[in-house]
């Protein structure tokens, strides 16, 4: 099907978006530790595979990996800095665990009838340069987001003495440059040598142009969501 990757990208922006808001809504701050746990791992795992999409070739793992961006900053913006500090603190120690874990698979010997050692360790192998890079670049650019969120935040209401104005300010200020220093760390440590320099600048060129539109696109979830905390302050404790 023609331009079914495009198709499929931009569907999983709103997918990935709305299930963070979901588990938002079902457990509050504990949905919002869950999701982080659950897309950095995923995001780990897609980011292996390759795709054509927009004119340019591409890893996978953009989207979801931008909602953790996402968590954070409703992290910040409804129950504080502590929380969303410990979001990403969750983010790296999951990430450390599946290392440990998907690596520890390969030191069983498959028995004469297993067919799933095989495509497994295909997958896996790559795992600890692709989790290392992304914890490094995670570890950076996360606990930068969650700074500048709070700098600009305290800045814009000096200048105006309304904290809840100017989400956008905060929400896409700190996310766009977090990004950048994300995608450029990430893409160099995991696939310098792995793919040719063309593919690799194709997939940062791409990569950031994803970033700088999901950084757009979540700002109404996160009004969103700050709405859904006003209306239900059991989400708050």
């Amino acid at each position: 099907m023609q331009f079914q990757n495009e198709i499929v990208i931009f569907l999983s922006v709103f997918a990935f978006f709305g299930c963070l808001l979901a588990f938002f809504r079902l457990f509050g701050k504990s949905g919002l530790f869950a999701w982080t746990v659950l897309c950095t791992i995923a995001a780990n795992i897609e980011v292996l595979i390759l795709v054509h999409a927009y004119g340019m070739d591409t890893t996978l793992g953009n989207v979801i990996f931008a909602s953790s961006f996402l968590a954070t900053d409703m992290a910040s913006e409804i129950y504080g800095k502590r929380v969303a500090n410990r979001c990403v603190m969750l983010g790296i120690a999951a990430n450390i665990t599946f290392i440990a874990i998907s690596q520890s698979w390969f030191l069983y010997v498959p028995a004469e009838a297993d067919t799933m050692a095989g495509p497994i360790r295909a997958v896996f192998s790559n795992t600890p340069r692709v989790m290392l890079s992304s914890l490094a670049a995670y570890a950076v650019c996360e606990l930068y987001d969650v700074w500048a969120y709070h700098a600009l935040w305290r800045l814009t209401e000096r200048r105006c003495g309304n904290s809840r104005a100017f989400l956008w300010v905060r929400n896409n200020g700190s996310t766009l440059v977090s990004q950048l220093i994300n995608v450029i760390s990430f893409n160099l440590l995991a696939f310098a040598g792995v793919f040719p320099a063309q593919t690799i600048i194709e997939i940062l060129v791409f990569g950031y142009a994803i970033f700088i539109v999901t950084s757009i696109l979540d700002t109404p979830f996160l009004y969103w969501a700050r709405h859904i905390a006003d209306k239900h302050p059991e989400l708050l404790r």
